[in-house]
């Protein structure tokens, strides 16, 4: 019976495997009989939201019965005022993943494709399978004329093809960290066909402190076939509330829209979200706090001999040099939830988010335990 069912779902379905998130806390405990374990696996942020945002949800619970708004004035307008964008150029979505399946669902079909990276975030391929469309797959840079692991933008923009109708590009890159710089991105961005809807994935912008790193959303005037996607799940702390945004001009934010679930973002995200984008306090610690646990992190890796791929993101991936899932196995009982990256085309490595310092000093003597 499960198989005849299976049947009736569309081709791209059939072919689908869930999506893995990183093991919750709760589970961990379930299986293992643990307590006080740290999670360094999802990429969350580990100060937690802004005061500013606790005060915010408590008083929605008084329209509780109530439908959110669901054009999202308020927030449009506060995210209008910090990106200096109008309005009808923004896209709310049940999380930034929420624009990266609205992409899919207005613009690919069957005979159609759209390219991304190896190694590139997991939802590219999945939105794009679910939708029966073509995913062509680049390799990224093996070393040798760019950052190993990053994106080959030349070797994308060759990929491009008549049927081509989106390019997702995410900088920086979730699993590797890996980014590319204004002049190589803006160079891309200008020889993509006007025909191709270009999506820069930015859910790690706030963490990227690097004079290079390009502003995406600067360039959406000039670009009718841009679309630059952002998170409140990283630096701001939302991740349980499910709120992001994509910005583009506003016929392309239109035809999102048509395809766009009623009330997608519910009340306490909206709320949520325009209290953390005014509390720039909270940010810029949680902004401290991930610089000086990424540095703590590369200098315990490098006291341990290890490889890790550098990263500008919230995270870092290492090379442990033997079988990972033995590795994150182990760490598991230690208390400690990595994330496994082998799905992502990266054999013998693991990603680490970066956790508090405690957490961080956990996560390294844990490691060196189970290494030795």
């Amino acid at each position: 019976m499960e198989s005849s069912l299976l049947e009736l779902a569309t081709p791209g379905v059939q072919g689908l495997q869930p999506y893995a998130p990183g093991k919750p806390l709760s589970e961990l405990e379930r299986e293992y009989g643990i307590r006080n374990a740290v999670k360094l696996a999802s990429n969350e942020n580990p100060l937690g939201p802004s005061p500013a945002v606790l005060e915010a949800l408590r008083a929605e619970f008084d329209n509780l019965a109530r439908y959110p708004d669901g054009n999202g004035f308020e927030l449009k307008a506060a995210l209008s005022g910090k990106l200096g964008m109008d309005p009808g150029c923004i896209t709310l979505g049940n999380g930034s993943n929420d624009v990266l399946e609205l992409v899919a669902r207005a613009f690919l079909t069957p005979q159609s494709s759209a390219v991304f990276s190896a190694h590139a975030f997991a939802v590219y391929p999945i939105v794009t399978q679910a939708i029966g469309a073509h995913g062509r797959v680049v390799p990224a840079h093996d070393g040798s004329r760019g950052p190993r692991f990053g994106h080959d933008l030349e070797s994308m923009l060759k990929a491009i093809t008549h049927d081509t109708r989106v390019v997702f590009v995410a900088n920086p890159n979730n699993p590797t960290g890996t980014w590319a710089d204004r002049s190589s991105l803006r160079h891309f961005v200008e020889r993509v066909p006007e025909s191709v809807i270009v999506v820069i994935d930015e859910a790690y912008f706030e963490y990227v402190e690097d004079a290079d790193y390009p502003n995406a959303v600067h360039w959406v005037r000039e670009f009718p076939n841009l679309l630059v996607t952002r998170t409140f799940s990283k630096a701001y702390g939302l991740a349980a509330l499910r709120v992001g945004y994509g910005v583009s001009q506003s016929a392309v934010a239109d035809i999102l829209n048509r395809v766009r679930q009623p009330f997608n973002v519910n009340s306490f995200s909206q709320a949520a979200a325009v209290a953390a984008l005014q509390d720039i306090t909270h940010l810029a610690e949680s902004v401290r706090i991930n610089r000086d646990g990424m540095r703590q992190l590369e200098q315990g890796l490098d006291a341990l001999k290890l490889e890790y791929i550098p990263s500008v993101g919230n995270f870092i991936s290492v090379d442990v040099g033997r079988d990972p899932d033995r590795v994150y196995e182990a760490l598991l009982r230690e208390g400690v939830i990595v994330r496994p990256v082998d799905n992502y085309g990266m054999p013998g490595y693991l990603r680490v988010s970066i956790g508090l310092p405690e957490e961080n000093q956990r996560f390294l003597e844990s490691l060196k335990q189970v290494l030795s």
